[in-house]
């Protein structure tokens, strides 16, 4: 998801470091020093917001010169799935795997919905795929992913076996408190630290105020909510590198055991 420019500073400050331990490193590509990017093309492109096919494509590392120095290796087996003991389990999911392989190689047949001209797909997913039900819900959901969650909730192997993938974060926020309710601990809240301003501004001006308990209920991208539930025994996710010796990297999912006044 990083712009291309990002790296290409990267390059070039790495040449004026390592020139001056080997004059002839500053022509080789970051200095002489092997980098490794990970990525798939077909799943996580450049985050442009407001951006057009065009720039979202040109800001991709595919479109620098440093994708000129770069040799490719490609992962040819799913390591998250066929995972299971029983082979016929096994077998479904590569199924699904190579169905997904199908859409991201451009092999699955799609529909075509565009109007203008634009090459914009819709995939028509398969019904073995989906719940077709009139009564598919939230709570359906979490209880196929979770079976006796109120049971089992203490088990980190329980927990790090199972995960529910949502596109936006607000659908994950929902979902979210569904779990947070099937817990039997009592849930405790916490609060970001804001404080109001006196408004020191024309009459004019005054419309444009709104108070604290307005703003609250924005969820705005980079900023987290206002409002976070926990219970004793709920998961959540580290979104900093802490220590990553001991495993506190960013992604690590924990159990949380205490909420105190002030800690987690």
């Amino acid at each position: 998801m990083t712009h291309s420019y990002a790296f290409e500073c990267l390059d070039r400050t790495l040449r004026d470091l390592m020139k001056s331990v080997d004059p002839q490193r500053y022509h080789q590509p970051f200095g002489g020093i092997t980098v490794v990017f990970g990525g798939d093309f077909r799943q996580v492109l450049p985050v442009i917001p407001f951006a057009s096919r065009a720039d979202v494509v040109n800001a991709s590392i595919t479109r620098s010169r440093i994708w000129n120095f770069c040799k490719v290796f490609t992962l040819n087996r799913n390591m998250r799935l066929g995972q299971s003991d029983s082979e016929e389990r096994n077998e479904v999911l590569r199924q699904f795997a190579n169905w997904v392989l199908s859409i991201g190689d451009g092999l699955f047949p799609n529909v075509d919905t565009s109007n203008d001209g634009i090459n914009e797909f819709d995939v028509d997913l398969p019904d073995c795929y989906c719940n077709m039900s009139d009564s598919n819900s939230v709570e359906k959901i979490v209880d196929a992913v979770f079976p006796d969650l109120q049971k089992l909730y203490h088990s980190p192997q329980y927990l790090a076996e199972r995960a529910i993938l949502t596109p936006t974060n607000k659908t994950a926020s929902e979902i979210n408190s569904v779990i947070v309710d099937k817990l039997p601990r009592e849930a405790v809240s916490y609060y970001s630290l804001d404080e109001a301003q006196e408004f020191g501004g024309s009459e004019s001006e005054f419309p444009m105020c709104f108070p604290s308990e307005y703003l609250h209920n924005f969820n705005m991208l980079g900023v987290p909510a206002h409002q976070l539930i926990l219970k004793e025994g709920g998961m959540v996710m580290l979104m900093r590198n802490l220590d990553q010796t001991v495993g506190l990297c960013n992604g690590t999912r924990m159990v949380v055991t205490k909420c105190l006044k002030h800690s987690v």
